[in-house]
């Protein structure tokens, strides 16, 4: 057998993707180039790897074997390269990160310098629910996570990176006095719910638990973006976190609304899991981090952080 590592890229590819369109994509290759590297590839086996019923390709159970075969090849020579490259004081390689989808406010800036320090870098980051987060981190499909809150029962190291401070939020024409008792708020209040299993409806489920507060109603949206429209549109108020509200907070569009027992502060944690051997460019990640946190806190923070004061 003949087949190089292109061809190797190229199959494990299209099994990812299920699709030759969408592995010329990812792969910036024109269709028939892709078809073509798939063709030569399977040329070299007598048991099918692939067969096309309709219009849609099926890959199949020898094929599935084989690409697990060639994503751990590939690896390895990514591995190799890292490596070879990190003995000459140079990164590359592809720094995998699964992000909570609030997370997608503080992660990039906690990414930037690193990236542009080590421009032969690429970064995938998945932002996702909590629960899809964790997943990825105990199948070890990525580097490293960011979250909100500590899992149980999951073995992980940890780095704090930023508070995490949650208020109660209204929109700008909220009529609610400052004054108001805390009961007969939550008794008129329509509350957002983020979905079960996020970071943030955990934290305000504890909150109104703890509190024993009772509201009337209540709706329930996919993610914090959503949340933040729907209050904005003044369809209802929520307890959300700073950070993801900052900016229409500063224009007038949002308003904190005081709340005894408000804001809940977490933590901002990076986490992987417990005994994991870092490849060189994950490890320097860390080495980034521990020397840079503090720093990027005070630039891209600071007002968010006077502001609370």
């Amino acid at each position: 057998m003949h087949y190089t590592l292109h061809q190797l890229q190229v199959f494990q590819k299209v099994v990812e993707t299920g699709s030759i369109t969408k592995a010329a994509e990812e792969l910036h290759l024109t269709q028939p180039a892709v078809s073509i590297q798939l063709r030569n590839f399977q040329d070299q086996f007598d048991i099918p790897l692939t067969e096309v019923l309709g219009r849609k390709i099926h890959v199949t159970e020898f094929g599935f074997e084989i690409a697990e075969l060639a994503e751990y090849i590939l690896t390895q020579v990514q591995a190799i390269d890292s490596k070879t490259l990190a003995y000459k004081g140079e990164l590359t390689g592809r720094l995998k990160i699964a992000v909570v989808s609030t997370g997608k406010y503080v992660m990039p800036y906690f990414l930037g310098d690193f990236l542009n320090r080590y421009t032969s870098v690429e970064l995938n980051m998945d932002v996702t629910n909590k629960n899809k987060v964790l997943e990825s981190l105990e199948n070890n499909e990525v580097d490293f996570a960011l979250i909100s809150i500590l899992p149980k029962g999951v073995n992980l190291e940890f780095m704090e990176l930023l508070d995490n401070n949650l208020y109660l939020v209204g929109n700008a024409q909220s009529k609610i006095a400052e004054s108001a008792d805390p009961d007969e708020i939550f008794k008129e209040l329509p509350l957002i719910f983020r979905e079960n299993g996020s970071g943030t409806r955990h934290t305000m489920e504890r909150f109104i638990e703890g509190s024993k507060i009772s509201y009337q109603k209540k709706m329930e949206l996919t993610s914090n973006e959503a949340v933040k429209q729907a209050v904005l549109a003044g369809l209802g108020y929520s307890i959300m976190p700073l950070i993801g509200i900052k900016n229409e907070l500063l224009t007038n569009q949002l308003k904190i609304i005081p709340v005894p027992g408000l804001p809940i502060t977490t933590k901002w944690f990076l986490v992987w899991l417990k005994g994991k051997k870092h490849m060189p460019l994950p490890k320097a990640y860390l080495e980034f981090l521990k020397k840079e946190k503090e720093n990027i806190v005070e630039r891209f923070f600071s007002d968010m952080i006077q502001k609370e004061k």
